[in-house]
C-alpha cells in the first residue's frame, strides 16, 4: 500500500474514535441507557447498525466464495434470509413490546434465575467476536504487513475502546458509518472489475465449473446444516438488542424487512467479488485473503485504501457490537444476578466483560485459524440449547416448566458439545453416524417440549 492509502486509513481510524467518544455515557446513566440507548433507535439508525453488525464476517464470506463460488448465497445468504424473516414476522414486535433489556431477562420472566444464568453463559460465550478479530489480524497481516498478533491486538482496541464510554449510543453511531462504507467500498471494486475484465463471459470462461453450480462441490447434506445454523438468528442477541432499542415496535419489524434487501445486495456484491479473486488469483495460500489480495492486484492508489477501510469498517462494526453485547451480557445477565449492586457495580462488570470477552475472542481466533470454523463450532453447541426455550417464550401459549427447560438447556447443551468433539473418539474421524452435532441437539430439545410443555396459565 502506498503512503496515500495508509493515510485513509488514518484519517478514518482517528474519526471513528472521535464518533465513538462524542457524547459519554453519564455517570449515573440507567442500565437502560447504557445497554439500549434508551430506546430510540430510528427506522434509519436500525437498519445501518443491524446490517453492519450482521456482516462483519466479510473474509469468511471471501473464503467460501473463493473456495466453492456462487454456493456462498445458497449457504450464506438464503437461509439467513429466511431465518430473518422469521424473526420479523414472530418475535421482533413481541421481543419490543416486552420492554425488557436482555434476552435472559425473557428467560428470567418465562422460567427462572438459574436457566437465565445458563442462558446468559451461553449467550456470553457465542457473542465473543473471536471469528471477527480473526480476520482483523488476517486484513492488518495481508494489507498492512503487520504479523497476526499485532493485528489482532490494534484491531481489538480501536474497535473497542469508545465502547467502555459511549455504551450503546457508541455503538450505533460507528455503525452508521460502517454502514456507508461496507457498500461504497464493493461498488467501487465490482465498477472496476468488470471494466477491467468483462462480466459473466470472463468468470464462465475462468472458473473451474463447480464454481457455477449451487453446490459448489460440497454435498446437499452439508448445505442443508448450514440452513439449520442459520437458525440461531432467532436467537441472534444483536437481534434481540436492535429490538429491544428500537423507537416502537413498527420500527422493529420493519426494519429487519429492509435490512434483509440490503444484506441482498451486498451479497451479491461479496460473492460476485470472491469469483473474481478465484478467477484472477487461482493460487492463493490462504482462501481467507482472497479480498485483500484481489484488492491488491486491481485497485490503484487511493482506492485501495478506500478498499482497506471497506473491509476494516464492515469487521470492526461487527467487533464492537459483539464485544458490547458479550461484556453487557457479562455484567447485566451473569454479575448482575451472582452479585447485588447498583447501576454502577453493573457498569464496572460490563467494562471488566468487555475486556474477558476481547480477551477470549484473541485466544480463539488463535486455536481455530478459520472463520467458518467458528461459526461451524459456536452454531452448532449454543443454537440447539437456546432455541426452543426462547423461541417459544414468545411464541404460542405453550412453555416448559421451569425445571424442564433449565435441564433441557443444560442436557442438549452437552450433548451438543460431546457429539460436535466425538470426531476425537472416533476412528474414521467423523462425527458419530455421520450426524452433524447441531441435529440431535435440536431433536432433543424439541421433544422435550412436545413432551412436557403446557398451557400457559393467564
Amino acid at each position: 500500500m502506498h503512503f496515500l492509502d495508509y493515510s485513509i486509513v488514518l484519517v478514518y481510524l482517528i474519526g471513528i474514535l472521535l464518533i465513538g467518544f462524542y457524547r459519554r455515557l453519564k455517570k449515573d446513566a440507567s442500565v437502560s441507557e447504557m445497554i439500549l440507548g434508551g430506546r430510540m433507535l430510528t427506522l434509519p439508525a436500525f437498519v445501518a447498525s443491524l446490517v453492519s453488525t450482521w456482516y462483519g464476517g466479510i473474509l469468511g464470506v471471501g473464503e467460501y466464495s473463493y473456495r466453492f463460488g456462487i454456493s456462498n448465497w445458497l449457504v450464506f445468504g438464503l437461509p439467513y434470509y429466511l431465518a430473518a424473516f422469521l424473526f420479523a414476522v414472530f418475535l421482533a414486535r413481541k421481543a419490543r413490546e416486552s420492554g425488557l433489556l436482555t434476552i435472559p431477562e425473557r428467560l428470567a420472566q418465562t422460567y427462572d434465575q438459574r436457566t437465565a444464568l445458563t442462558g446468559s453463559i451461553i449467550i456470553f460465550l457465542m457473542t465473543v467476536p473471536a471469528a471477527y478479530i480473526l480476520m482483523l489480524g488476517v486484513l492488518c497481516e495481508q494489507m498492512f504487513g503487520l504479523s497476526f498478533a499485532t493485528g489482532v491486538l490494534l484491531g481489538s482496541v480501536f474497535s473497542v475502546i469508545y465502547v467502555f464510554v459511549g455504551g450503546f449510543r457508541s455503538v450505533v453511531r460507528t455503525d452508521i458509518v460502517q454502514f456507508a462504507l461496507m457498500f461504497i467500498g464493493f461498488a467501487v471494486l465490482l465498477v472496476i472489475l468488470v471494466l477491467r475484465y468483462g462480466g459473466p463471459e470472463f468468470l464462465s470462461a475462468n472458473l473451474p465449473p463447480q464454481h457455477l453450480t449451487w453446490h459448489g462441490g460440497n454435498s446437499g447434506w452439508y448445505i442443508a446444516v448450514w440452513y439449520v445454523i442459520a437458525l440461531a438468528t432467532l436467537v441472534e442477541p444483536s437481534f434481540y438488542q436492535r429490538c429491544y432499542a428500537a423507537k416502537n415496535p413498527a420500527v422493529a419489524k420493519k426494519g429487519i424487512f429492509i435490512s434483509i434487501g440490503c444484506w441482498a445486495l451486498f451479497d451479491f456484491m461479496t460473492t460476485t467479488s470472491g469469483l473474481y479473486a478465484r478467477a484472477l488469483l487461482p493460487e492463493l495460500s490462504n482462501p481467507v485473503s482472497s479480498f485483500p489480495a484481489l484488492a491488491q492486484a486491481v485497485l490503484p492508489v487511493g482506492l485501495l485504501g478506500l478498499f482497506a477501510l471497506t473491509l476494516l469498517a464492515t469487521i470492526m462494526s461487527t467487533v464492537d457490537s459483539y464485544a458490547f453485547l458479550a461484556a453487557s451480557t457479562f455484567g447485566n445477565d451473569i454479575m448482575g444476578r451472582l452479585v447485588k449492586g447498583d447501576n454502577r457495580n453493573i457498569r464496572h462488570y460490563t467494562n471488566i466483560g468487555l475486556l474477558l470477552a476481547t480477551s477470549l475472542a484473541a485466544l480463539f481466533a488463535i486455536f481455530f485459524r478459520s472463520a467458518v470454523d467458528i461459526w461451524h463450532a459456536f452454531g452448532s453447541i449454543g443454537t440447539p440449547a437456546l432455541l426452543v426455550p426462547l423461541f417459544f417464550s414468545f411464541v404460542g401459549r405453550r412453555r416448559l416448566p421451569a425445571g424442564h427447560a433449565f435441564f433441557s438447556m443444560i442436557f442438549v447443551l452437552a450433548l451438543s458439545l460431546i457429539w460436535y468433539l466425538s470426531p476425537q473418539l472416533t476412528t474414521d474421524g467423523n462425527y458419530w453416524f455421520g450426524v452433524e452435532p447441531i441435529f440431535p441437539g435440536l431433536i432433543v430439545s424439541l421433544l422435550i417440549y412436545l413432551l412436557f410443555a403446557d398451557e400457559e396459565i393467564e
